[in-house]
């Protein structure tokens, strides 16, 4: 089948590729721009009649520093041109980057993603190669499986997967440094609906100065908004810092400046690991700390107040997946709040664990650095006023929780603990708060992640 004989050339063995781009606003022009100066052929495809004018006179039909000259060579050397109607000529790739407005509500507007859904299918359905459709443009998680897909194979009467490509293949560019971005991206990701539509869409990149990383679909698709809801978050929390230091004179730039040289902690993937809430003595105690100040210089941080109680809906959400289960015998590995250390003050795990108990739950606890014959000082304090009854619910061994329980919670990940978790049978349900045991995905159905 040619289909299939056209697939398996490796994308990479290409001397060029041809390159449809639907969409010529910002990333579609910037897009079209760069993968023409990287040796592809490319049409860009719009609607607007005043774009793609613009675009075949050699200018930049959007303000971008550096567009307008490198459309101007790329038209000159005929490796870039535009046009209203899809192109008959066979290409190897449809980039889609057309707009994802939002609608009144705040949702996602996918009018135009339909529109060129529907264009592209029925360009598939008359190529007898394999086509990969790249989508650039920002969808929600679940938009390309369940809604442009469906859509393509629809209007091509073909497969997904077996006589076409897809790919999510999110952009970072920021305006005003849209070139410098496209060529040197921190990486480029792409998300791939099988291997030879990664293949493809990789040897686009070919030239370009990053690092690669291939992954599924949906990931592809949640990063996007993870990284732009983590530039927002930065720009916020960066203004709430900066207006309490205001308050006491203290220059919040100077303060940024230190807080970006520590890259160990603070600009690292240190903390960057979904799980269970935090506690310790110093996160919450520091954090409610400045929020007092700030209520008392007559400051409103709403971020920074809204950390705490997003903080107790995760204990909250650990509790609701133990209630899910229906069984109340409940064994809990590790009571400090962290591994390496004893130190029992704000546990996320103690208040839990007082949630259980409060709600009927048998509870049984081990941790092998907490030892109740040496805490002293404020550790002792803590359990006399929190948990004062923590002495009975410690279990000197893990096998002796793994017997009592039906419900086992991993609060603290520990290696060691693994081989017995191996062998505790398969009617234990597994509730991880901490992701303690490798290879979730098959870990079988008793098996529960609080964020996977």
């Amino acid at each position: 089948m040619k289909v299939q004989a056209e697939r398996t050339i490796a994308a990479t063995e290409r001397t060029h590729l041809k390159v449809n781009v639907f969409g010529l606003g910002y990333v579609g022009c910037v897009s079209a721009a760069c993968l023409a100066q990287a040796g592809c052929t490319v049409v860009g495809i719009d609607v607007d009649n005043r774009k793609v004018a613009s675009i075949n006179r050699g200018h930049s039909p959007i303000v971008e520093p550096g567009v307008s000259e490198l459309v101007k060579r790329m038209i000159d050397s005929r490796r870039l041109h535009a046009t209203t109607t899809c192109p008959a000529e066979a290409a190897d790739i449809s980039v889609m980057c057309v707009g994802t407005p939002s609608t009144e509500s705040g949702g996602l507007d996918l009018t135009y993603i339909d529109i060129v859904s529907g264009q592209i299918g029925d360009y598939i359905k008359r190529l007898s190669s394999y086509h990969v459709v790249n989508i650039r443009s920002t969808v929600l998680p679940g938009t390309v499986e369940n809604h442009i897909i469906p859509i393509l194979e629809a209007r091509s009467s073909k497969r997904a997967g077996r006589d076409f490509g897809v790919c999510m293949n999110p952009e970072f560019m920021r305006e005003g440094a849209s070139i410098e971005d496209f060529s040197r991206p921190p990486f480029t990701v792409i998300g791939q609906l099988d291997r030879w539509s990664g293949d493809r869409v990789e040897a686009l990149y070919r030239s370009v100065d990053a690092p690669i990383y291939r992954t599924s679909i949906r990931v592809a698709e949640m990063l996007k908004y993870a990284c732009n809801s983590f530039h927002a978050l930065k720009v916020t929390f960066s203004n709430e810092i900066g207006n309490i230091c205001k308050t006491i004179d203290i220059d919040g730039h100077e303060v940024m400046r230190m807080m970006c040289l520590d890259t160990k902690l603070n600009l690292s993937s240190y903390y960057m690991k979904p799980g269970f809430a935090f506690g310790g003595s110093c996160l919450p105690k520091d954090l409610k700390a400045l929020l007092q100040y700030a209520k008392q210089s007559d400051l409103e941080t709403p971020l920074l107040s809204s950390i705490l109680p997003s903080n107790k809906r995760q204990i909250e959400r650990a509790y609701r997946l133990i209630a899910k289960t229906g069984r109340k015998r409940v064994g809990v590995l590790g009571l400090s709040f962290k591994p390496g250390t004893d130190d029992l003050r704000e546990s996320p795990t103690a208040e839990l664990i007082e949630t259980l108990i409060g709600k009927g739950y048998s509870v049984k606890i081990y941790d092998e650095e907490v030892s109740l014959a040496r805490l002293a000082g404020r550790n002792k304090r803590y359990i006399d006023s929190v948990i004062p009854h923590i002495s009975r619910l410690m279990e000197p061994s893990l096998d002796a929780i793994i017997e009592h329980s039906d419900v086992l919670v991993i609060a603290k990940s520990y290696r060691s603990w693994e081989p017995a978790l191996a062998n505790a049978g398969k009617e234990l349900i597994v509730i991880d708060l901490v992701r303690a045991l490798p290879d979730p995905a098959n870990q079988g159905p008793n098996y529960h992640g609080i964020c996977w």
